[in-house]
């Protein structure tokens, strides 16, 4: 919470600046303008076409897509400080026309991400040959309007239909980005993900002043600034990613929940590593049936649109759903054949134990919940408290469906594994009674989407 807290401050400064600064009467000189827009966002642009190269050399799609899209943007902010009127240049269009395109072409750039074909690794040439067209359009912008000061138009006047329309693409387009980058987060919970949040609605704030204001007016001046800060802002995670092999995947949006299992370390932090870790150690049947058994679950739940937040309770919840288990006996969990009802009995208890463990640990009373009750049956047949219907979470008949699926499929030293078609017919014969029909049809769902021939060709 006070990361989140701390982010929302953050983000709400430039709306807050604008609110309270924008319309104040300003006369900073020319040579500001040169200075604070133009030179800084030179380093700015050669730092991003750095960025796309290091990108392009490991196939990395995304970081040449930031690349690309902040490399234009601070090239544009370049021109446009270096085009300000009574140091080099006289009255020119340029200064106009840069400063009401960098924002709409860059989140334009980046809104490619949407696209499939930008996300594979063949996207990388195309997005190299949109940067350099990018970058050698500015040059020959920049040339023509300096030697023809009348060539390029002085488009768009603030409050002008070009202009309100550039600002309605221009929110729309970041808009989408920040929807993105905050699904990233709430499945992540990393800072580096938060602070593109941030970056992300820095650049949008810096949208309306750009086609709103002049440069009179304050909020004209605080739109460099925040634009300036949000490439900045953005770039830094994608850099650390890049540094440490990893993508970056705030603004694409496309991080899956079975990424999250898979990767659980890195964005599910540490502690359920370790004690996934550690129930390898006690049972090595245990924890790669708990980690088939999450895959299923946030496959599942995504199946059936749970949101961002309940993805990663649901990842983290199935990942350790059988922690109680270190509690049972190695002659009971081990044991080679099928059980007594006393030993049984003791197995039941691991449930509970597992939600007094993950309690002793810190952990969430959603986590804790999956654990407790993914044993439960809607009939109230379950255990370890026979609760029903109105009692069990969607998110735990969600794990309890995939649980006892991926328990008939596995081979046993007392049973051979059943086969999927046997599986799925015991869960819908069981369905509506001990199991969720729409559990049930959306497992069914995605294991025919896994199982089709069109699937396995790709």
């Amino acid at each position: 919470m006070p990361v989140l807290a701390l982010g929302g401050a953050l983000a709400a400064v430039p709306l807050a600046a604008m609110h309270f600064f924008s319309r104040e009467k300003v006369q900073f000189g020319a040579e500001v303008h040169f200075v604070g827009v133009g030179l800084t966002a030179l380093p700015a642009a050669a730092a991003a076409v750095a960025l796309t190269i290091v990108g392009a050399r490991r196939r990395d799609t995304r970081t040449v897509l930031v690349g690309t899209a902040f490399s234009a943007m601070a090239a544009l902010l370049a021109l446009h400080g270096i085009a300000t009127p009574g140091l080099l240049f006289g009255q020119n269009g340029v200064v106009s026309f840069t400063g009401g395109a960098t924002l709409p072409i860059g989140g334009a750039i980046l809104a490619l991400s949407a696209l499939p074909a930008f996300r594979r690794t063949s996207g990388v040439r195309p997005l190299l040959i949109l940067q350099g067209a990018l970058l050698g359009s500015i040059v020959v912008l920049g040339a023509l309007g300096m030697l023809m000061p009348t060539f390029v138009p002085a488009v768009p006047e603030p409050r002008s239909a070009p202009a309100l329309a550039l600002l309605g693409i221009g929110l729309g387009f970041y808009t989408l980005l920040g929807l993105r980058a905050l699904r990233t987060f709430l499945l992540t919970r990393r800072r580096a993900d938060l602070l593109v949040v941030i970056g992300i609605v820095w650049l949008a704030a810096a949208v309306p002043p750009a086609m709103l204001l002049h440069y009179w007016e304050l909020g004209w001046w605080l739109g460099h600034g925040f634009e300036l800060l949000g490439i900045v802002v953005v770039g830094i995670p994608v850099a650390l990613d890049l540094r440490r092999g990893a993508q970056s995947r705030s603004l694409t949006g496309d991080l899956s929940g079975a990424e999250l299992v898979t990767t659980e370390e890195a964005y599910l932090g540490s502690h359920v590593r370790a004690l996934t870790i550690r129930l390898a150690e006690k049972d090595a049947y245990t924890e790669e049936h708990t980690r088939r058994v999450a895959l299923r679950a946030v496959q599942v739940g995504e199946e059936l649109d749970l949101s961002p937040v309940r993805v990663r309770s649901l990842a983290t919840g199935s990942l350790v759903h059988d922690i109680g288990k270190l509690s049972v006996p190695d002659s009971i969990l081990k044991k080679p054949g099928p059980l007594t009802d006393e030993e049984f009995s003791v197995v039941k208890r691991h449930s509970e134990w597992g939600d007094k463990m993950l309690g002793d640990l810190g952990f969430g009373k959603d986590i804790r919940q999956l654990v407790r009750d993914h044993h439960e049956r809607l009939d109230g047949s379950g255990y370890p408290h026979g609760i029903g219907d109105a009692a069990i979470s969607l998110d735990a008949r969600i794990l309890a469906v995939c649980d006892v699926y991926d328990a008939l499929i596995s081979k046993r030293v007392y049973r051979e594994a059943w086969t999927h078609e046997r599986a799925i017919a015991l869960l819908r014969e069981e369905s509506g009674s001990s199991f969720d029909p729409k559990c049930v049809a959306a497992l069914e769902r995605v294991l025919a989407r896994e199982r089709s021939p069109e699937t396995i060709a790709v």
